[in-house]
């Protein structure tokens, strides 16, 4: 596979027919495994994804249905070492960013020593003011976190964006691992791969650990906004997996600053709350007051704490990216060292100098909203027309607060299936980190996703991206894996 200009994380970097040392194993199945033979196995996925409901709607496009991510056939490898540098790097950054937030809805010492400026966090729209002064229980505020990584060469690693408020993704983990199992056995008969399908019980121990102090046998459930939002697959997924209930805010009331579940058997009170609702839908009384996916008095409720909320409100402002853009100073700041995965080089447009750099090379420059996701509000200058990058330009230089700017990277390619064969195609990642009361655990594997389109770097599901399984090789031999009874 050779003229490639970026990294190949399979053939290196020169687009060799070798493969780099170590994935040898893996580029032998690749060649000896008929393209054809891959095509009948992918289709099969999809199918069975399709059945078991793994599906989501893009918000805002009312002429499209329920649709599957592509998924690709064609896993992603990590050695063990790569893995063991990037787990590193994951705990500095999570630890740091819960001691960040922590901060900047306690003392704020972090403003009082201008280490970050303090209208970007008290001017911010997801600066959660009800959580001033209201620590959750154990101090843990981000306990479930997706760190988007991307990377350039051999060696190198960068921290695309966190994602703190309610990461999405995990259930396309766990099922494209299922999928892989059942119709590639011969692939890890061949590699020693570490196992993801612990992720359930793990993230159940996290969240029974922060339940409030004095909570024996705590009840959990997932709050849900209901089956037609997006993820709706997941939270059932997560909440059958784990052996607990999936609820809707009209499943619960608060009653004396208590949270009570509506049961056949009569009233249980919840000790935490996984709530894949934003905070502006949490509780009526607190935020939008016309919000009916949230529980009236939870705000109260959680303020006394009486019960915990998984991830707590006010967690995303961690997930804006002008915040992002200081993570390295806050790494420094309360961990004492540098970050061990860094940032990509980024331009903070509210900066004087930041904009006019930005704007005298907005054709070679990827300018994101700093609220903005999903692939939205989001312009990549060597593929932006004429008129498009006339409309950021005046779209900067009118709000230029809204913006920051990178480079546009040489982002690495693993070798996937398409309609004229394999082919190289770019990827991120995004590994899962729960922070419980006790311990940080990063699950060995997460998120690969991958832009279906030749040369494209956006790998959102809602731009036409795929995902991929995850693959971390063991340092050690690992037991046989199984694919489980039920799903694919």
């Amino acid at each position: 596979m050779p003229g490639r200009a970026s990294f190949d994380e399979l053939w290196g970097p020169a687009g060799s027919v070798t493969a780099r040392p170590g994935f040898e194993q893996f580029g032998a199945w690749l060649n000896e495994t008929p393209v054809t033979e891959l095509a009948r196995r992918q289709t099969a996925a999809e199918a069975a994804f399709r059945s078991l409901g793994i599906t989501f709607k893009v918000y805002g496009d009312e002429e499209a249905g329920e649709r599957i991510i592509p998924f690709d056939i064609i896993p992603r490898i990590f050695s063990a070492a790569e893995w063991g540098r990037l787990s590193v790097g994951l705990e500095q950054r999570v630890r740091a960013l819960n001691l960040f937030i922590a901060d900047i809805y306690g003392p704020r010492h972090i403003l009082n020593d201008k280490v970050v400026p303090a209208d970007i966090i008290l001017s911010n729209p997801q600066f959660c003011i009800p959580a001033v002064g209201a620590p959750p229980p154990h101090d843990i505020y981000a306990h479930i976190c997706g760190i988007d990584i991307v990377r350039t060469g051999p060696e190198d690693f960068f921290v695309l964006e966190d994602n703190c408020r309610t990461p999405s993704g995990v259930s396309y983990m766990l099922e494209n691992r299922e999928a892989m199992l059942r119709l590639c056995p011969e692939l890890f008969a061949k590699l020693a791969v570490q196992p993801i399908d612990t992720y359930p019980d793990l993230l159940r121990s996290a969240l029974f650990s922060v339940a409030p102090r004095g909570a024996d046998e705590p009840v959990c459930v997932v709050l849900t906004p209901g089956h037609y939002n997006s993820a709706f697959y997941e939270h059932s997924f997560l909440a059958d997996s784990m052996g607990i209930e999936l609820v809707e805010g009209r499943d619960l009331e608060v009653v004396d600053d208590i949270v009570w579940m509506r049961a056949i058997e009569g009233p249980v009170r919840v000790d935490v709350i996984y709530r894949r609702i934003d905070d502006a839908f949490l509780d009526p009384l607190t935020f939008n007051p016309e919000s009916g996916l949230g529980v009236a008095g939870l705000m109260s409720a959680y303020r006394a704490g009486n019960v915990t909320i998984v991830n707590a409100p006010g967690t995303g402002i961690a997930d804006d990216k002008a915040v992002y853009s200081f993570m390295p100073e806050i790494v420094q700041y309360y961990m004492g060292e540098e970050a061990r995965l860094p940032n990509v080089e980024t331009w903070r447009c509210r900066e004087p100098d930041a904009l006019a750099y930005t704007l005298a090379n907005l054709d070679k420059m990827v300018v994101k909203l700093v609220d903005g996701s999903g692939g939205y509000g989001m312009l990549i200058g060597p593929r932006a027309s004429k008129k498009e990058l006339e409309s950021f330009r005046e779209a900067l230089a009118a709000e230029p607060h809204r913006y920051i700017a990178q480079p546009t990277l040489a982002l690495s390619t693993v070798p996937t299936l398409t309609d004229a064969g394999i082919a190289p195609r770019h990827v991120d990642f995004r590994p899962f980190v729960l922070t419980g009361a006790d311990q940080v655990t990063i699950v060995p594997g997460g998120l690969t996703r991958v832009a279906l389109e030749s040369g494209s770097l956006v790998v959102n599901s809602s731009q036409g991206g795929g995902t991929k399984d995850s693959i971390i090789i063991a340092p050690e031999p690992v037991e046989e894996q199984h694919a489980l009874p039920y799903g694919i």
